[in-house]
């Protein structure tokens, strides 16, 4: 079985070269056409649409360099304007946007404040399955052809960065059909897309910005790390996000590779399902924290490169991260097994551990969109298991365990999400601490009626210094309820050609194709 496995890892890398080499072979012998080869994990993946508006379809389109959103952060995840020239604050609830002159999407459509309503629009239709998330948006109108003002239902501190969510990206309304043929203002436009393969593009020669240095792009999409490494290892490639961790070393002392390393703002976290006994129980949840080894968990699936050990939610390079004062659950199984024995899960005369006269299991269910989660999750029931808990993992695809989580048939679930891509804590916060949000009420089943209140206090509140007091304050309440197992912080590991200047890697992830990009 391993020997047929490598061989299938094997033939997987080989297709996937040979793939990239063919697609290389449209550059005649001569041109000066600069021609950007790129591996990705992965890229649009609902139903193959590549529409923004859709789940996170805003993500992996943002890559590409199709699309822009009224503001923006930069490498550094300081707030720019984009789209927009700026803002101002009117009242409590009203904001007036200043929109940018002479920008044109790909189809020669002018970009002003009606393609902007439509956008926001389109968002907000009941129809689209995150619209809830901007429910605090009450009214958008335009005053003149470059100003909105948009109204929302009660004062929201984050409002202005909302707008920098992929899902807001700003669409050409005479697009034909975006879920085929993307039509953005960004220095990249699309030629053509092969679902789960490729997708390629071309530089916008009328970009609103400086014009990009890159003549055509073509990435190809692989799940595989070996595979992706192996192409940059080749030369095949010039740039590839998430490399193999294992050849981390063997590539940073390669003189033909660059590599790129930086903390991003994604954490690996567990759900729990606290809806369903035993884990209703907060000794249980506690104990399954300290039953964690998490530095062992970054050694062996992070190969020790890929990652830090988690403390709360928020990594460290998030501003508002409170991890400097709540407690962390340090690795101590001593104690996971006197908690879980206060809770009624004890050793019986053959040691495994029961509960109801049951023996006491765990399934942990994950996806391999992220590749670190597999191996996280294996090692993970590895250390379990030393406490006497049988683990069993579950790997499917990512709508079959929200249909579980959401109908409570789960335990665990492994998930890593970008804890902060707008910036602002009561992105993650409100979705899985506030007892109405999306996850807390239909995955975690958690509801603090302090947390709620203190939640809706920190959203309201302009006041930087009173909302970060708040949100100190529901870290550290959300940590001793442990609503989350909170494993380890992601680094991403990059590379690239040395020929390649101008790329950076940002936090927030979703940036990344620019036209500050170049080929020497």
């Amino acid at each position: 079985m391993a020997l047929r496995m490598k061989l299938s890892f094997a033939c997987t890398a080989i297709i996937f070269v040979s793939i990239i080499i063919c697609s290389g072979c449209v550059q005649t012998e001569g041109s000066e056409e600069k021609i950007l080869h790129v591996a990705l994990t992965t890229g649009p993946d609902t139903g193959g649409s590549l529409d923004p508006s859709i789940s996170w379809e805003g993500w992996p389109m943002r890559r590409t360099g199709i699309y822009e959103t009224l503001f923006s952060y930069n490498e550094n995840m300081t707030l720019q304007p984009e789209l927009a020239t700026g803002y101002k604050q009117l009242n409590e609830t009203a904001w007036k946007i200043q929109l940018r002159r002479n920008v044109s999407f790909h189809d020669g459509t002018v970009m002003d404040a009606d393609t902007v309503i439509y956008s926001i629009n389109r968002v907000l239709a009941p129809s689209n399955s995150r619209s809830s998330e901007y429910s605090f948006i009450k009214n958008i109108y335009k005053t003149d052809d470059y100003t909105v003002v948009l109204e929302t239902n009660e004062p929201y501190a984050p409002t202005i960065l909302m707008f920098t969510d992929t899902i807001m990206s700003i669409v050409s309304p005479n697009a034909s059909d975006l879920d085929k043929e993307p039509v953005g203002t960004g220095p990249y436009m699309f030629v053509s897309f092969e679902p789960g393969s490729s997708i390629e593009l071309v530089k916008n020669p009328a970009y609103w910005g400086e014009e990009p240095k890159i003549d055509r792009i073509i990435i190809q999409y692989s799940k595989d790390a070996a595979a992706r490494t192996l192409l940059l290892k080749s030369g095949d490639v010039d740039l590839t996000r998430d490399i193999l961790q294992s050849e981390y070393q063997n590539l940073e002392a390669d003189p033909d590779i660059e590599i790129l390393s930086r903390e991003t703002l994604r954490t690996y976290f567990m759900y729990i399902n606290e809806g369903k006994a035993p884990f209703d129980d907060v000794r249980v949840r506690q104990a399954l924290n300290y039953a964690l080894d998490r530095q062992e968990i970054v050694d062996t699936a992070l190969e020790g490169v890929a990652g830090s050990p988690a403390t709360g939610i928020f990594p460290d390079i998030m501003p508002w991260s409170a991890n400097y004062k709540i407690e962390a659950y340090e690795y101590n199984p001593e104690k996971a097994l006197e908690l879980l024995a206060e809770a009624g899960i004890k050793p019986g005369s053959d040691g495994r551990l029961y509960y109801n006269g049951e023996p006491f299991t765990i399934e942990i269910q994950t996806y391999t969109k992220q590749a670190a989660h597999q191996p996280m999750a294996e090692v993970i029931a590895t250390q379990f298991e030393k406490i006497s808990i049988p683990v069993t993992i579950k790997i499917a695809e990512t709508n079959s365990i929200s249909a579980d989580a959401v109908a409570g048939n789960y335990d665990l679930a492994l998930y890593s999400w970008g804890v902060a891509p707008v910036g602002d804590p009561d992105y993650f916060v409100s979705s899985h601490f506030l007892s109405t949000g999306t996850y807390a009420s239909n995955w975690l089943r958690y509801s603090n009626p302090q947390v709620d209140e203190w939640i809706l206090e920190a959203r309201a509140e302009t006041d930087k210094e009173k909302r970060t007091e708040l949100y100190d304050m529901i870290q550290e309440q959300v940590q001793n309820d442990a609503v989350l197992v909170c494993i380890a912080y992601k680094k991403e590991i990059d590379g690239g050609s040395p020929d390649l200047k101008g790329f950076e890697i940002y936090p927030n992830e979703y940036t990344f194709l620019t036209n500050e990009m170049e080929l020497a």
